[in-house]
């Protein structure tokens, strides 16, 4: 018999939903822990690619003659053949000589704001489609050639991208940094760099229209009278693959990304001695989102411009491979750069620093590079009073908060056992330095409860044990930085037993049992103490009605 087959409670974070992580037992949701954590975030995928939260701010995406869309000198027509083989496509043609066919949706935007804005076009009797933001000074408009497949004039401060999706179909995308407020607009176009109809009905097909944070293109979202948010939106858990292996249930407290240009490296940076940056380049995510950043006559390439409020214990990371030059260097305020080795796999790399002076961060070449030479980069990040780097948070012209996770579950008394019991816990991450509660049991106070824990003051991994508000420390140890840990806990009255890793760590032989047990909570202890932080990866955590023989503790955790 497996020792499985005498859990009440086994949560292997696999399946989940928003606000939900299911027990695998029991199935009947009786086991199914509360998540909350109130923002976006991402996580590493199966795919070993980051993932991120992404919205499409259009409303009625491919509603083109419906509001907020409204046509001015053109007819919108729908039922046209579309890119996907369905029948969703819609015709806009020109009614009026002379004047400025379009569709146009009013936004609201943010300045210094980094956006795409995408549809889908195919050529009708004219070649070329228009798209265009009025919230980007310089005309905003980006021209595309539909007969061949090209990007025609674009104005200043526009970049544009086209991709074939087949059958005479093409993604049309632009980007820019916004400077303004104000709307966008979709159109055929006579010729190229012409926008004023020369005949009445010129026309071409469009379908699926797209505004999203970021330098390119998100797969597409439908929407219809609101924003949809997708991905690792507000409460939705994290199973996270980085590392590889098996998944873990991603847990980390409330975290600022201060950098506030975290992928383009343009606004919210100063550039030296010439370097430059180039856009179009597959990133971590999968997509065409990463730089090139060329040196100029300055081997520092860049300075980031927000300045920070610097105080102890800062972490900037970054994502970067090697280009012709294979070390990359990081400084913040001036304390000393950190120099890396690139391979040609995306990696991230990171320095802690408590800056005396100045609050600014570097990026920069080796001694030994050259005017010319470049490397990639993508998802800069500076987390302020840290002491490691947490999962990335994308920023687009605005620092960026990630709220902390929060994992739980109340009112199983039938599941914990009361008098007797075990706990089990496996993660792949943790942090000896911070109060960070692995696993716990409890009546929701400080009174009764078992817990599994790490103290920031005593550098150890421990278990506590609290009986009627008597608490003792069932055992301590230091953990070699970076192991896998499986760690148990036998309770009973006078019989207490901690194993990490198949090794007996504390006894208790004289010690009543904490009494009404109705929850669990693993990650965070909001109730208890806010100084507990979520940090770990968890594997997964087993709960038992009985207290498991110490044989039994062993084989379970080596």
């Amino acid at each position: 018999m497996s020792l499985l087959d005498l859990a009440s409670l086994v949560l292997a974070p696999t399946a989940t939903k928003e606000g939900k992580v299911y027990s695998a037992i029991p199935d009947t949701g009786d086991g199914d822990m509360t998540f909350t954590r109130g923002s976006g975030a991402t996580r590493v995928n199966s795919a070993g690619l980051i993932e991120k939260e992404r919205a499409n701010r259009l409303l009625q995406s491919n509603n083109f003659n419906t509001s907020p869309y409204s046509p001015a000198f053109a007819t919108v027509t729908s039922g046209f053949e579309g890119y996907d083989g369905s029948n969703d496509a819609w015709k806009v043609a020109s009614t009026t000589i002379g004047s400025e066919t379009r569709i146009r949706q009013s936004q609201t935007f943010t300045t210094g704001e980094v956006i795409t804005l995408s549809v889908y076009m195919k050529k009708g009797n004219v070649n070329f489609g228009i798209v265009r933001t009025y919230a980007i000074t310089g005309g905003g408009r980006a021209w595309f050639d539909l007969e061949n497949g090209t990007v025609g004039t674009t104005n200043s401060g526009i970049n544009g991208s086209i991709e074939d999706v087949g059958n005479g179909w093409y993604r049309c995308s632009i980007w820019g940094v916004i400077d303004t407020t104000g709307a966008v607009d979709i159109a055929p176009a006579p010729t190229d760099g012409d926008y004023l109809a020369d005949a009445v009905g010129e026309f071409i097909y469009i379908q699926d229209s797209m505004l999203n944070q970021g330098l390119v293109a998100q797969p597409y979202i439908e929407t219809t009278t609101t924003a949809v948010y997708e991905g690792i939106t507000d409460d939705v858990p994290r199973v996270d693959y980085s590392g590889g292996g098996c998944p873990s249930l991603l847990l980390e407290p409330q975290r600022t990304n201060s950098i506030i240009d975290s992928e383009y490296f343009s606004s919210g940076w100063t550039k030296f001695g010439g370097s430059t940056i180039e856009v179009g380049y597959q990133s971590p995510e999968g997509l065409n989102n990463a730089v090139k950043a060329t040196r100029g006559s300055n081997r520092t390439l860049m300075r980031s411009n927000n300045y920070a409020t610097l105080s102890v214990n800062n972490v900037l990371s970054i994502y970067a491979k090697s280009g012709n030059i294979n070390k990359i260097s990081l400084d913040i305020g001036d304390e000393g750069e950190t120099e890396f080795d690139l391979t040609d796999e995306w990696q991230r790399f990171d320095i802690v620093v408590n800056p005396s002076t100045y609050r600014f961060c570097d990026i920069a070449m080796p001694n030994s590079s050259s005017s010319g030479d470049y490397f990639y980069i993508y998802g800069a990040m500076l987390e302020t009073s840290a002491s490691y780097p947490s999962s990335y948070i994308p920023t687009y012209g605005t620092s960026t908060t990630r709220v902390a996770d929060s994992c739980s579950k109340t009112g199983i008394s039938d599941l914990i056992g009361q008098t007797e019991g075990t706990l089990f816990v496996e993660t792949t991450d943790w942090q000896l330095s911070l109060d960070t509660l692995l696993f716990s049991v409890s009546d929701g106070s400080t009174s009764n409860y078992i817990q599994i824990s790490t103290n920031s003051s005593t550098g150890n991994l421990q278990s506590v044990i609290f009986a009627g508000g008597s608490g003792t420390l069932l055992g301590s140890t230091t953990p070699t930085a970076g192991q896998r840990l499986k760690i148990a806990i036998g309770y009973k009255v006078n019989d207490y037993a901690l194993y990490v890793n198949g090794t007996q760590i504390g006894t208790l032989t004289s010690k009543a049992a904490p009494t009404t047990l109705t929850r669990t909570d693993i990650g965070s202890l909001s109730w208890f103490s806010s100084g507990f932080q979520p940090r770990p990866k968890f594997a997964q955590a087993i709960l038992f009605p009985t207290r498991l023989t110490n044989d039994q503790l062993e084989e379970l955790t080596k």
